[in-house]
């Protein structure tokens, strides 16, 4: 008898926004702007448990050692959006991290009976000082923890290894791109393979479909905020588009790419789910260079990454 493939079906879960400069999210977009961005974490469900992939902020609080302000309203954040899934924390079986900034690891302690997933360069480069505040001691000193009491732990080597089949049909491969140790999460889906790549790209209107200041054909855009070379970035990006059909980050709405191309971004809280079809600019066609002039809206989100009248931030 065949062996049927498990495929698994992802929700975003809306945990905090955060008021941010528009350069943070693309190199040199807007110097000066705020905006205000999603910070998601994904619930992959399908298998025997459920998976979490990054536990946002420990609170809103927190962010301001970045210069950053974070909201959080009453149906946002970890209890309220698991809620949605019938699930509590001790529901979770796995945490799966792509990155451990103080976005996206806040929250681990809080999940006693999960293990926590993730690559070992991560853990290193927590510790090394080098993104300074974006690691926050009470974060790597929990993950220091966990990595002495057996079982709360699991540790990939991503860069020798090569991709690692984690659970049945996802696949962990390493990013190059944003932190040194940071991880794309590769997840079969009824529709084809999701990607979740963290923070390679923040704001994908301004960094892949319309590319700011961009006159190279098929070129992305760097964010502003990163920890390896330009050109290692870039090609993390293309990486990512080229593995799969669901390109899902940690800030903006997920994709629906074909042949690397963005062709509709999905609006309704599921991959798969409900999409909106956009057009991808491509300077092969229009001969001309990215503007970069807008932020993508979904139809029934007018409030969502608009600009913030008044306020006031720094790019760390």
């Amino acid at each position: 008898m065949a062996l049927v493939a498990t495929t698994y079906e992802i929700k975003v879960l809306d945990l905090m926004d955060v008021d941010v400069q528009r350069a943070f999210l693309v190199l040199a977009r807007q110097l000066g702007t705020v905006v205000r961005a999603k910070t998601w974490s994904y619930l992959i469900l399908g298998g025997e448990d459920p998976i979490l992939v990054d536990t946002g902020a420990s609170d809103p609080e927190i962010m301001a050692r970045l210069g950053m302000t974070g909201h959080v309203e009453e149906w946002q954040g970890l209890d309220a959006q698991l809620a949605l899934h019938g699930l509590v924390r001790d529901d979770v079986r796995w945490i799966m991290h792509t990155h451990h900034h103080i976005d996206h690891a806040g929250q681990d302690d809080r999940f006693p009976k999960a293990t926590v997933i993730t690559n070992r360069r991560e853990l290193e480069f927590s510790a090394s000082g080098i993104m300074g505040a974006q690691y926050p001691p009470e974060y790597v000193k929990h993950h220091i923890d966990r990595l002495h009491t057996p079982g709360e732990l699991r540790l990939l080597d991503l860069e020798l290894s090569g991709p690692d089949e984690v659970l049945p049909g996802i696949v962990c491969e390493s990013a190059g791109a944003h932190t040194e140790g940071s991880m794309n999460i590769l997840v079969p889906t009824a529709e084809g393979v999701a990607c979740l790549c963290g923070d390679i790209v923040y704001d994908l209107q301004n960094a892949v479909i319309d590319p700011y200041h961009v006159g190279l054909d098929r070129e992305p855009q760097t964010t502003g905020n990163h920890g390896m070379r330009k050109r290692e970035e870039k090609a993390a990006i293309k990486k990512a588009l080229a593995s799969c059909t669901f390109f899902l980050t940690g800030h903006d709405y997920p994709a629906r790419i074909e042949h690397g191309r963005v062709v509709a971004r999905l609006v309704k809280g599921g991959v798969p789910g409900p999409e909106v079809p956009v057009e991808h600019r491509l300077t092969s066609e229009t001969h001309q260079p990215g503007h970069g002039e807008h932020e993508w809206q979904p139809p029934s989100a007018a409030n969502e990454m608009v600009a913030v009248p008044g306020a006031t931030g720094r790019v760390p």
